[in-house]
């Protein structure tokens, strides 16, 4: 059955979906139908919402029956959210070490700005610089730093450690060519959401000149066991358990998934891991691994602000141009990103 973005005009979508995110909360409700409570925790009408609109568009989940087709149907998706901050930014190509990449400049932004070197999620398979393109410009305007986005391989046709490899090569080269990007050498940050919060993760933990700190949005962080969140969230909220066993097996053969490119979690070692916001999504099957990393962090003695959105869903900073609930999770994250930065130490002298 064709999309609904395959029938009726993007323009014309763009508008509805606009418009029904502005409606009073009441009548989203209306729409969205009764509130869902699970573990705990009351499913913002926001995050319901969108649950409803993907429903009816016929994009419940991350995984497809072919690899091109779950790339095909999150590029597709992008048409839903066009947005873009206000304030302009400037973009351009950069080899990043011989890694494709996307260099972002808030219009304005002084020259000796911090550095977010960001890798996009989606499985380590699908996804792009162009499917998390809003994310970047809205990083780069509200934390005001310059953002450089990695095009690292995808899984299958290049496998594991393929994706890990490419994000630390990249993070290498911001470090050596910072000045010549614009940016402060002494203030770079890693960051990503889902597999590449997993990148994150695996630079903060294997990089000779670890980075300043780290952003991490509902990481993926142990490929080796399942935790209770995949089982109760594992239906239902978008990224789905047998998304991620799709992506896991397309990804990373079973028996290299202890390593510590696959699952930073299990370095023995998390000490000189950078000050890190890491952020999990109270309905995600993600949730708790991400929180355990968090934890490891902790008995590591490093600074982590651990902030669980409890009422939203994985995936939710792609969808920050909806407003409510999303815009205000990815405020959030931008200030603390903002903040380690600019307040963080700077000399590496």
């Amino acid at each position: 059955m064709a999309s609904l973005v395959e029938i009726v005009p993007s323009s014309v979508v763009v508008q509805v979906l606009r418009g029904v995110f502005a409606l009073p909360e009441p009548v989203k409700r209306l729409i969205a139908g009764k509130p869902v409570r699970l573990d705990g925790h009351r499913l913002s009408v926001d995050a319901q919402l969108l649950l409803t609109m993907m429903r009816l568009e016929g994009e419940q989940r991350l995984g497809a029956d072919t690899v091109e087709e779950a790339r095909q149907g999150l590029a597709r998706s992008t048409v839903y959210l066009p947005k873009v901050p206000a304030r302009p930014v400037a973009t351009r190509k950069v080899d990043a070490g011989g890694v494709p990449a996307r260099l972002y400049t808030p219009k304005g932004l002084a020259d000796g700005s911090p550095l977010l070197v960001f890798y996009h999620g989606g499985g380590w398979v699908v996804g792009d610089i162009d499917t998390h393109d809003t994310v970047c410009r809205y990083l780069a305007v509200h934390a005001e730093v310059r953002v450089l986005t990695v095009e690292y391989r995808l899984a299958p046709e290049h496998p594991y450690p393929a994706a890990p490899d490419d994000a630390l090569t990249a993070y290498e080269y911001a470090v050596a060519h910072a000045g010549e990007m614009g940016a402060d050498p002494s203030a770079i940050a890693v960051g990503g959401d889902s597999a590449g919060g997993n990148l994150a993760a695996v630079v903060g933990v294997l990089a000779e000149r670890r980075p300043d700190f780290a952003l991490l949005f509902y990481p993926a962080t142990d490929m080796s066991v399942r935790r209770r969140s995949r089982e109760v969230f594992g239906e239902g909220f978008y990224l789905t358990d047998e998304d991620m066993v799709w992506c896991s097996d397309h990804y990373c053969r079973v028996e290299r998934r202890a390593e510590v490119k696959a699952s930073p979690l299990l370095a023995e070692d998390l000490s000189g891991f950078p000050a890190t916001y890491l952020v999990t999504a109270g309905f995600d099957p993600l949730r708790d691994e991400g929180e355990a990393f968090a934890r490891r962090l902790e008995e590591f003695a490093v600074p982590v602000a651990l902030r669980r959105q409890e009422d939203l869903i994985h995936g939710f900073a792609n969808t920050w141009s909806l407003g409510g609930r999303f815009r205000e999770a990815m405020s959030e994250a931008a200030g603390a990103l903002r903040t380690g930065l600019y307040a963080g130490p700077r000399d590496r002298s």
